[in-house]
C-alpha cells in the first residue's frame, strides 16, 4: 500500500506469517518515486503479494513511525521491526544486518561495514547489496558512505539528493564532494 510522507508518497509491503513471534515481515518499503503512480508500481514490480489498502494495526504504526521519521519529529532506529526478505542471500542478510546497527544521525562507510561484517576486503560487494535493499529507511543503506565520509551513490529516486535529505532530516554528517 501507498502512504503520504514529507517526502513524498512511500510504499510498503508486507508478509502476513508469524516471523520471530511477530505476525507480519515487512518486505518491501518503497522511498517516494516521481508520482504515487511510479511509487505504488516499483512497489508491486515482481512482488507476488495482495495489494491492499487498508493495512493492519501493527503496519497502520510502523506507517506513523516512518511518517514521524521523515518529518523529523521522531527519529528512529526501525530495529525492532521484523523483515521478511525472500532470496536474500547470507551475505546480504549481514550487510543488511550490520547497516540496521547504525543509528539515526551516524554513518558508515562501505569499507567499515564490511570489516563489521569479517570482510574487510568486500566494501564494494557491500554497495552493491546496499544498492539492492529492499527496504530502504528501514535498512538504513542511507546511513553508509564512500570513503572520506563522501555521499558516495543511492539508487532510490532521486539519487544523491533524496540521500541527502534523508541524512539532513537526521541530522548526519558529510561532504558534499559527490567523488564516488
Amino acid at each position: 500500500m501507498c502512504f503520504d510522507t514529507a517526502l513524498g508518497p512511500c510504499g510498503i509491503a508486507w508478509r502476513c506469517v508469524s516471523l520471530g513471534g511477530a505476525p507480519f515481515g515487512i518486505e518491501r518499503l518503497q522511498l517516494p518515486e516521481a508520482s504515487a503512480d511510479l511509487t505504488k508500481q516499483r512497489l508491486i514490480s515482481g512482488w507476488s503479494g495482495r495489494w491492499v489498502d487498508c493495512p493492519p494495526h501493527e503496519i497502520a504504526c510502523l506507517i506513523r513511525r516512518i511518517q514521524q521519521h521523515l518529518l523529523g519529529v521522531v527519529l528512529d532506529d526501525f530495529q525492532d521491526v521484523v523483515l521478511s526478505l525472500p532470496g536474500a542471500s547470507m551475505f546480504a542478510r549481514q550487510v543488511y544486518a550490520a547497516a540496521r546497527t547504525i543509528p539515526p544521525g551516524e554513518s558508515l562507510s562501505y569499507g567499515s561495514l564490511a570489516r563489521r561484517i569479517a570482510r574487510p576486503g568486500a566494501a564494494r560487494a557491500v554497495g552493491q547489496v546496499l544498492g539492492k535493499n529492499p527496504v530502504g529507511l528501514i535498512i538504513p543503506c542511507h546511513r553508509v558512505l564512500a570513503a572520506g565520509q563522501r555521499i558516495g551513490g543511492f539508487s532510490a529516486h532521486g539519487g544523491v539528493e533524496t540521500k541527502m535529505r534523508l541524512l539532513a532530516i537526521e541530522g548526519g554528517g558529510f561532504s558534499s564532494a559527490r567523488h564516488c
